[in-house]
Order: structure tokens, then sequence, then C-alpha cells
């Protein structure tokens, strides 16, 4: 049997990755943003294949983060594996910022957030070298130029492992490797031979986005950078490419010493669009003249790679079709964390209750602590990560509105972009109504003075009138339609959407597409529940 590793290797909106290996195996995680429960984790002996195995951060450990514009929240967490224990660093922008937290187990559970008050900045990362000595590296203005004005660059402190705190002062280390750079950030550390290797992204996160790589006998720096950067990056392929915006990379070795990168990067679809959001992606990487080269031959991601010879093959099933008969597993997730009792699952249904809340209410903007603190203002929602570019979801729903209540499902990207699909009631008619949903913003949504203008178009409307109609949401690209299907036989309501509209390249976001299910009394805290049964997630 041919072995091959095929990218991307997590589908779908998981960006951000880093790995570790611990007693033979590999465990990656990735940001969440605003999902719950945050931090997903996934286990491998393969690199080829992939199981999620819990979830780090869930209100068992004091986990908070509010739903706004889907982009706030959890980023660029950082696992590391040292002395029996796996820690993690991460920011949490709908909370207190960086934080770690510890397992034995990576599976769960994880201890409660260590704060880390004293670490600013975006990206943080934990590097443990051979000796134990413990470094925090950060993004931040910290690289002084002759006019004495501060760029952003990467930043490294000694860290107390059992204090969690600095124990030294941040010191710059290196700024990038092109002049000027936009977003120098997620850097790591590794020790080998003798040298210490900086790996850091460039250019944002989007088209321009690289890895980079820098080094030093002195793990402190400064750092001399390698003359053949960037080591990884498609922005020099143009925007025809099926692979865009690779970056932000984490190495690990086997072992048997062989070296592999994972990074994020997203599949284009229909033409420069990636409604997927950036994804979870792996290449090989060989040293030469003591220097990292990333996918030898091509310098490129290639959509597979030989599987590695000397790791045990796992046979993994592929489930195309994912469902909620089983409860909230761990591949399904909420908009925030899910306070009170609004939902239930049972007896192969989901119920939700009619919360006061809108599924596109009107956005806050990310600085405001305020508003990131709230307890009280949850969605009605459960979702589950879009992993393909033709799929299909649907679902039965027994839900009967009152004027202004609607419950139904979602195709949901961030910013207030979504379709829906949903039943509402009109006067003295039930009616089910495709709508688009939209938002104008000014300035991004974490910069100061951010204001935002949402709009809905409804786009077709048809009386409900079966109890046990299915409805059903299919997508072949950039082709959405909408339907509902009675004793097998399929009636569109609405067809051949578009689906550019709420892809990353308008919305400007740095997420990927979910289809739920939701409910809501659109501004009434309303006691009425949609139960919701047959709910699937298929790639096609």
């Amino acid at each position: 049997m041919e072995r091959k590793i095929k990218n991307p290797i997590l589908p779908g909106f998981y960006p951000d990755p880093s790995i570790c290996k611990a007693n033979g195996e590999f465990y990656l995680v990735c940001s969440s943003f605003e999902l719950y429960p945050g931090i997903p984790v996934f286990r491998s002996r393969d690199l080829a294949h992939w199981v999620q195995i819990g979830n780090v951060m869930t209100k068992d450990n004091g986990f908070h983060v509010k739903a706004n514009t889907f982009t706030g929240g959890v980023m660029a967490p950082t696992i590391r594996y040292y002395d029996e224990t796996f820690y993690i660093i991460n920011t949490n922008y709908s909370d207190k910022g960086n934080y770690i937290v510890t397992s034995k187990n990576p599976a769960g559970p994880w201890s409660e957030p260590h704060w880390l008050d004293d670490v600013p900045g975006i990206d943080a990362s934990l590097f443990i070298d051979d000796d134990g000595s413990a470094y925090v590296l950060g993004t931040g203005n910290v690289v002084e130029r002759a006019d004495g004005s501060m760029d952003r660059g990467i930043w490294i402190a000694e860290f107390d492992l059992k204090e969690m705190k600095l124990a030294g002062e941040p010191k710059a280390i290196w700024d990038s490797a092109l002049r000027n750079a936009a977003s120098p950030e997620a850097p790591h550390v590794y020790h080998k031979d003798g040298w210490y290797y900086l790996v850091i992204a460039e250019g944002g996160t989007e088209h321009y986005h690289s890895v980079t790589v820098a080094r030093s006998r002195d793990v402190k720096g400064w750092y001399e950078g390698f003359p053949g950067n960037p080591v990884m990056t498609h922005r020099h392929l143009g925007y025809g490419c099926e692979i865009a915006n690779a970056g932000h990379a984490d190495l690990v070795e086997t072992d048997e010493g062989n070296w592999y990168a994972v990074m994020l990067a997203s599949r284009t679809i229909g033409g420069y669009y990636k409604n997927l959001g950036r994804e979870t992606y792996i290449c090989p990487v060989i040293w030469e003249r003591d220097w990292p080269v990333f996918s030898p031959g091509t310098g490129k991601l290639e959509w597979e790679y030989d599987a590695d010879e000397n790791l045990p093959w796992m046979e993994v099933s592929k489930e195309n079709q994912k469902s909620l008969d089983s409860g909230v597993t761990d591949e399904w997730c909420f908009w925030g964390t899910p306070y009170g009792d609004f939902w239930k699952a049972e007896d192969k249904s989901v119920s939700l209750r009619c919360l006061p809340r809108q599924i596109n209410e009107p956005l806050k903007c990310l600085l405001d602590e305020s508003e990131n603190g709230r307890r009280d203002d949850c969605v009605s929602f459960i979702g589950h990560r879009v992993t393909g570019v033709d799929y299909r979801f649907s679902c039965r729903m027994n839900f009967s509105p009152e004027e202004g209540e609607s419950a139904g499902i979602v195709l949901l990207q961030a910013s207030n972009h979504q379709y829906r699909l949903e039943k509402v009631r009109k006067g003295e008619s039930e009616v089910l109504q495709v709508v688009l949903s939209t938002c104008k913003m000014d300035v991004p949504p974490h910069f100061p003075g951010f204001t935002s203008e949402t709009k809905e178009k409804i786009l077709a409307e048809i009386p409900w009138f079966s109890a046990d109609a299915e409805l059903a949401a299919e997508v072949s690209e950039q082709d959405f339609s909408f339907y509902y299907v009675r004793a097998g036989r399929k009636f569109p309501i609405f067809e051949h959407a578009d689906g550019r509209l709420i892809n990353p390249e308008i919305v400007g976001c740095m997420t990927g597409m979910l289809a739920g299910i939701f409910a809501s009394g659109n501004g009434t805290d309303s006691t009425n529940t949609a139960v919701f049964t047959d709910v699937v997630y298929e790639d096609k």
C-alpha cells in the first residue's frame, strides 16, 4: 500500500498550528479564536493521520471567550513537552491576555490559566533548553532604529517555570528577514548542533505570508538571518496558486532525526477565494550547511509527500459525515462560552432556546474590555467547521416561532457575513426564508474608533407547510443552494447564491466557515425552544 501524507493534514479552520513530540507520539494544537471549547488537541503517530483527543480550554478550567466578530479570543498557541509535563502558552483577547496552562495528559484535564501579567505582546512562545532553562519569546515594538523610533520585532526573556513569571527583562533578538517587514511574529526557537534557530512568520497572515529563519550561538541573540530567506512562502506564485497564505511554522524532530514543519495555509476555491480559512499543512525539512530547507526539491507546499517509513502507520477511517446524534462531541463547537442552560442534547436531538442575542449581533470593538468580559450575551448556536470544498449541511427542526423569533441553519463566516435558512413568523403565517447578511467596517475591529454596519437581504421566502421537512444547504465551491426535502423529494428555496460574498477576501478576517444550527429571540428573552434532529455535516 502506498503511504502518503496528504495536505492539508487538518482541513478547515485550524490555523496557527504548533507541534511537539512526547513518548513516540506527536501532538498538535491550533487557534480557536471565539469558538468553545478552546484550542483543539490532535494526536498522531505517523504525521499523516490526526485524531482529535480533546480541547485545552473549557469552563472546567475557567475558560471565557466572548462571541463578537469571530476573530477575537484565543490565537497562536504554542505546545511544548518537558519533564513529563505539557505546556501551552497562548493569548486570550477576551480575558487577561497571555497565559500558560499545563497537563500531564494532553487529552486533559488542563490546569487553570497561569496569567502572565509581565508578558506583553502577541504570539508568545515557550522554549525549554536541554538543561531545563526556560525562555518566553514574543512580538512587540522592541527594535530601535537609528532615528530613535521603535519597530516591531521579536524579543526573548528568561522564564521561571515554577513561579510562572519572567525571570529577566525582555531583550530584542531579531527584527525580520525582509527590510521593514510587515508583521514579524509567531517566534519559535530550537537548539540544534550548537546553534539556536529562530523561526518566525513575516508579511502578515494573508497573501504575503512567509516563514523566515535566523540563528545564533547564544539563545539571547542577536540572531543572524539566513541568506536564503524566506524558507517557505507562496507569495511569489501569484494569485492563481491553489495553496495560498503559507506561513506561521513550527518544527518537530522524529526519534530517527527526521524533521518536519507544520504551518498554516489556505486552499483557494473558484478563484482567489479562501472560504475555508487558514488550515494546517505539513512539509519535510532537511538541513544543509546548518540551515533548514523546507519541502526540499520544490520549496513550496505540495498536496502530498511520501510518509516517513520509520513511523508506524495509523489506520484511521475517514468519516465524511458528522452528526449531532451522539451529542456535542469534540469536533462540534459553540460560538463563545455557553453560559447558562440554553441548550440540551438528549435522545439524538439538540434543543436551543431563543436567547435575546441575534446570530448577527452588531459588532463591538475588540478593545472594549467591558464587552469582552460579558457573560450574559451568549449566542444560541452549535456548529461544525467546514472542512471541504463541496459539502452538505442539513437538519430537521421542530419550532413554532413567535413574532420576532427565528431558528434554522446558518453558514457562518466572520464579521456578520453569513447565509441563513431560517423559520420565522410573519403575521399569521410561518415561513422559511433565505437571508444573506453582510457587514461594512471602516477600520479593523481591533483598531480604536471601530464602527460597523450590518445589512440583511432576504433572497427567498416560502410558506412553511410540513413538520417533517428536512432543511438543507448544499455547497459546491462558490455555489450555495438551499432546499427543503420531504418524502425524498428536494424542493429548491434559493439556488446558486454567491459564496464569494462571505469569503475571507471580502470579510477581511483570519477565520474560516462554520455550518451550524441556531435559535434567536432577536432582542427578546424568550422561553421558546427549537428542537433539532438529524443534524448532519457531510463532505461530498
